[in-house]
């Protein structure tokens, strides 16, 4: 009986945990009342330690494709991109990070997707959105 407890604890804390991404928690500040076919993508980014400004490239679906949608010169982090994207769409974004004498190169892609969520009034709340691009690890 006590592994069953055990087990049981551990499923509903991988719940909790794994479905952050998926909206289980939602801001109502952030929903809309028409499902929204567009949305902009949240970039995390290593802004101050590298330097003044860094170089960002987001691709449609996956980086070997290499359709490039747009780039930009973030300055500031967390940086929202400026042109919409759709959603239900792969985007793969890649910051590049110079540390002389070396470039860093950060990847991550995110699918922007839509969740119906009823309340007093219904909404439309968009989730995954957010890239982090932060560096982990560098020589």
């Amino acid at each position: 009986m006590r592994i069953a407890k055990k087990l049981f604890l551990f499923l509903v804390l991988i719940f909790f945990f794994s479905c952050e991404e998926q909206g289980l928690f939602v801001d109502f500040c952030d929903c809309t009342l028409e499902e929204p076919l567009k949305t902009n993508l949240e970039i995390k980014l290593d802004i101050n330690y590298w330097g003044p400004s860094t170089l960002i490239k987001v691709y449609v679906g996956n980086l070997e494709d290499g359709v490039l949608y747009n780039s930009y010169n973030a300055h500031t982090s967390p940086t929202i991109i400026p042109d919409s994207v759709s959603v239900n769409k792969k985007y793969t974004v890649t910051a590049t990070y110079f540390k002389p004498p070396d470039y860093y190169i950060a990847v991550d892609s995110a699918t922007p997707r839509v969740r119906y969520v009823k309340c007093n009034v219904p909404c439309y709340f968009v989730y995954d959105r957010v890239i982090d691009l932060r560096l982990k690890y560098t020589k």
